[in-house]
Formats: structure tokens, sequence, C-alpha cells
């Protein structure tokens, strides 16, 4: 089966042998095949023709495979790209540390071209697959909360973050997640959440959860939506997750914060009222008369 030859493979091994079979295999299929032979070279060539997919061995040397990603990692243009690591170790704690750091698959050797092709294909389908829906999806507009029910900003004044937050304010009514705010911006999930901690001390998660939060409170204080239905315009799937998240940020259900606030709301109404009163007063009676 023959891919798309306009997609750029960069395999990292060390293994002269090795690396020759991936190329001359990856080149039969259609792809455009890049070779480096160890790290430092592996991290140019990334950054000199951007590839749409990394196979990298580990045990290298000079610069190991775990090294490789991470400085990967750190570069805007490079830190989105799939990224599989190909070793002869299939201990738990190695699969798990390649994980961590960011890599999308982890082939152990000895292994079939059968399943180096199969994985290939899995990423590059699933970055595919993102990309068109965000091409016709990330414009269109959300489902609208009226204006008067907006909420408070609660995003920091962080420049360097002005695009996340602008696609979280954008689109958290239609249930995204680091995955999807990391790909509209052009950066891996690892990269992003790292750098948005780093700058603000909170997740990506935890300012989507905020920002459905800060719309959850005008909607339950001054609507009769149920509380179904502000789930459903807030992006949850289900009332459940709604509820639970918003138990964790105010320490009640939002079924007992509503009573609460409608309870407090005829208060709110005589203090306005008098507000009001006074103001008329005023401009009837002049001060000091």
């Amino acid at each position: 089966m023959i891919h798309e030859s306009s997609k750029k493979i960069l395999v990292i091994e060390d293994d002269a042998v090795t690396r020759n079979l991936f190329l001359e295999v990856l080149e039969t299929q259609g792809f455009d095949a890049i070779g480096a032979e160890d790290g430092l070279a592996g991290i140019q060539q990334a950054q000199e023709h951007l590839p749409d997919l990394v196979i990298c061995d580990i045990q290298m040397p000079n610069m190991d495979g775990y090294s490789v990603c991470t400085r990967l990692q750190q570069y805007p243009d490079t830190a989105i790209i799939p990224f599989i690591f190909s070793t002869g170790s299939n201990t738990q704690t190695d699969i798990r540390k390649g994980m961590d750091l960011g890599a999308d698959d982890y082939l152990t050797k000895p292994f079939l071209i059968e399943d180096l092709l199969r994985a290939i294909e899995v990423r590059l389908k699933k970055q595919a697959n993102k990309r068109c829906w965000y091409a016709t999806n990330s414009h269109q507009a959300a489902q609208p909360i009226p204006l008067s029910l907006n909420s408070e900003s609660i995003f920091p004044s962080v420049p360097q973050l002005q695009a996340v937050f602008d696609f979280i304010e954008a689109n958290y009514s239609q249930g995204i997640t680091l995955s999807d705010v990391a790909l509209a911006v052009g950066y891996s999930p690892a990269y992003l959440t790292n750098r948005v901690a780093k700058q603000t001390g909170e997740t990506v998660n935890g300012w989507i959860v905020k920002r459905r939060m800060a719309a959850a409170r005008p909607l339950l204080r001054d609507t009769n939506q149920t509380i179904d239905q502000i789930a459903i315009a807030l992006g949850y799937k289900n009332t459940c997750h709604f509820s639970r998240q918003f138990r964790q940020h105010h320490e009640i259900s939002p079924k007992i914060w509503r009573k609460q606030q409608q309870r407090l709301q005829p208060t709110r109404s005589a203090k306005l009222q008098f507000i009001k009163n006074r103001g008329a007063l005023e401009k009837l009676v002049p001060l000091g008369c």
C-alpha cells in the first residue's frame, strides 16, 4: 500500500543497517524518508526539514532518544511532530518515561515491518483527522451565551499565551481538551502543559474548567435553565461530570448553589431599588437643604 509521497519521516538511528532498512522500507511505501545517525544530527534534520513524523532509537551515543524528544519539545516548530520511539528495552519504566516526555508511540525491537507501518499510519491519520476537524470547526461560532450572562474575565494577562486563552474563550462550550488546545496553537500537549504551568501556575485543563465555571454561575443564578441544560451548554457530555467539577470548585453542588443565590436575590433587588430611589431623591432635593 503506497502512502502519500508528500509525507516526510525522519529516522534517527545510530545502527546503519537498521537505519538503512527503515529508510528503504519507507521509500518503497511512498514516504520521503530522511536519516540521521545520532541524536544531534536528528535534531538538526528535524529543524531543517520539519518532518511529518519522527522515529527515534533510544540508546544512542552522545545524545539518547529521551534527550532528542525533550529538545524537540522545546521548539514550537517541532513540538507538535508525532514522535515514535524504537528501542530494545521493554521495561514499564522506560515505556512510561518515553510517554511522559510526550512520545506518541513506543515500538520494542525486534518488531515486524508491518508493526512499524501500522504505527506510522495510525499517527499520521490521527494528526490529519485533527487538522481536518479544526479546519472546518475552529472558526465556527460556538453556541452563543447571551452577553448579559457572560462571565467575568478569568484569564491572566500573559501575551505569550494569548492564543491559548483566545482559543479556550472561543471554544470552551465545545467540550475541548488539552489536546485540542495544543493542536490549535501548534504545540504538543506536553510542551504546552509545561509552558502554561510555568507562566500561570495552572494547567490548560484547569483554565478550561475555570472558564466553564465562570460561565456556569450567571446561568445558574440568572436563568431558569435546568442543570442538564447548563451542563450541555458548557460542553459537558453528562451532568454528573459538570456537577462534580462544580462541587470541586465551589464545595457545594450547583443545585444548592443556585438555591443559595435565589435566597439572596430579594436582598440584592431591594438594595438596587434603594440606590435607584436615593438617586431620584437627590435629584429632587439638593444636598444640604
